[in-house]
């Protein structure tokens, strides 16, 4: 399926260079190969846990997908999902697909926590400043990486 927003297929967006990594075996925030892709965690961790679920073949978008591979995409999402909810405490989980800076693929997967800010509460998560929040830290970030591949009952 196309849409009438397809383009030319873009192949070194970040999503392509992460799933490379994670494929190699040298992304250091991966947390575990699922059925229909990647799971890892996100570079920017304004929210502890914050994770994407990378498809693995790229796509450019949902709809370019077969119906069997949706579905199962769409599955690990949420499976990574409860994961993360399980893992870190949260009070939900919200979930994100857009496509329009990086033009692959990719799920956002979000803890939202009880003691956020009073004025980010209930705002979109887009309403952080990611350039302020703590970045992926191999030292400090390895035990949530485990925690959440342990609780995925992945190897």
């Amino acid at each position: 399926m196309h849409s009438p927003f397809d383009s030319e297929p873009t192949l070194n967006t970040a999503i392509h260079r992460m799933v490379a990594a994670c494929q190699a075996g040298s992304y250091p925030a991966m947390i575990a190969r699922l059925r229909s892709g990647w799971a890892v965690l996100g570079q920017s961790q304004f929210l502890r846990g914050y994770s994407l679920l990378l498809p693995d073949p790229v796509v450019p978008h949902l709809n370019a997908m077969q119906a069997l591979h949706r579905d199962q995409f769409l599955k690990d999402m949420a499976t990574l999902g409860d994961a993360v909810f399980s893992v870190t405490g949260a009070l939900r989980i919200n979930y994100a697909m857009f496509g329009n800076v990086e033009p692959a693929l990719h799920a956002h997967v979000i803890p939202r926590f009880t003691d956020e800010a009073i004025e980010l509460k209930t705002a979109h998560p887009w309403a952080y400043d990611w350039t302020q929040a703590p970045q992926f830290d191999v030292p400090r970030d390895t035990g949530l990486l485990l925690a959440i591949k342990a609780a995925l009952q992945c190897e």
